[in-house]
């Protein structure tokens, strides 16, 4: 069986730690800071085997280079000469075995334009979806372009709705305090939020949440629902799916 483990990171990152029941070996995506890995390691007394990394950016990648030295992993991630480490690049339709578990891989440009996303398939699915699809949101665009967003963001949700989605970050209440702002008659999305507001009360995850969840809470997966558009209309353009995307993006922006 393979578990699934948030070790946090900086101020609000999650580095997601994959542990298989009959090996020795775990992986982890996006080790932002070796410490903590380390730590882990070695209290549970075990080693590490593979690493994944969905984008360039420090938080992201900054402690690959003392995992690399002390564990020597394999090391799946994006076709950019700016991380330094990437023994396995990998783009869409490419497939990777981690911890024996088959992993597809997804191009999903927008936040960077390197992004990639990793998805095992099974009873449910994981998606390791780095800052592209978050509970709630999406991530910022710093190098694409709302269309790029849109289309990487259509791309997943092509997905099970029972795949766990394990976002790189701990943005979920910020993310539906927009959420409440841009579609104020959701229902689902409130009952959402109380939930998530007494786990992080408790200094719970709000991660992983499903596919299936973020179809009914998120915006960004909801730019066809009307109570969306109206609001929308007050913003900016919003007269099709393209302009209303990108207004729901510079709104959360400026929010």
């Amino acid at each position: 069986m393979l578990t699934v483990i948030p070790i946090p990171a900086f101020q609000d990152n999650y580095i997601w730690l994959l542990r298989q029941d009959t090996t020795d070996g775990v992986a982890v995506v996006d080790p932002g800071d070796a410490r903590p890995v380390i730590a882990w390691l070695e209290r549970e007394g075990l080693t590490l085997d593979t690493v994944l990394i969905t984008h360039h950016h420090q938080d992201h990648t900054g402690g690959l280079r003392e995992l690399i030295e002390r564990y020597s992993p394999e090391v799946y991630g994006p076709d950019n000469a700016a991380i330094a480490g990437i023994r396995h690049s990998v783009t869409e339709g490419d497939e990777c075995r981690v911890l024996g578990r088959r992993f597809e891989v997804y191009a999903v440009p927008g936040h960077t334009l390197d992004h990639i996303a990793f998805y095992a398939p099974g009873t449910p699915g994981l998606l390791f979806a780095g800052d592209t699809l978050f509970s709630g949101g999406c991530g910022r665009l710093f190098e694409g372009t709302p269309e790029q967003m849109r289309d990487s963001l259509a791309k997943l949700d092509t997905l099970p709705e029972d795949t766990l989605v394990f976002a790189a970050h701990e943005y979920t209440l910020a993310n539906l305090a927009f959420a409440a702002a841009a579609e104020p008659d959701n229902p689902a999305r409130d009952a959402y939020r109380r939930e998530c507001e007494q786990a992080r009360a408790l200094d719970r995850p709000t991660l992983p949440t499903t596919l299936g969840r973020e179809r009914q809470v998120n915006p960004f997966l909801r730019i066809d629902q009307p109570g969306l558009r109206d609001t929308l209309r007050g913003q900016g353009p919003a007269d099709d799916d393209a302009s209303a995307f990108a207004t729901l993006r510079g709104w959360k922006d400026r929010f």
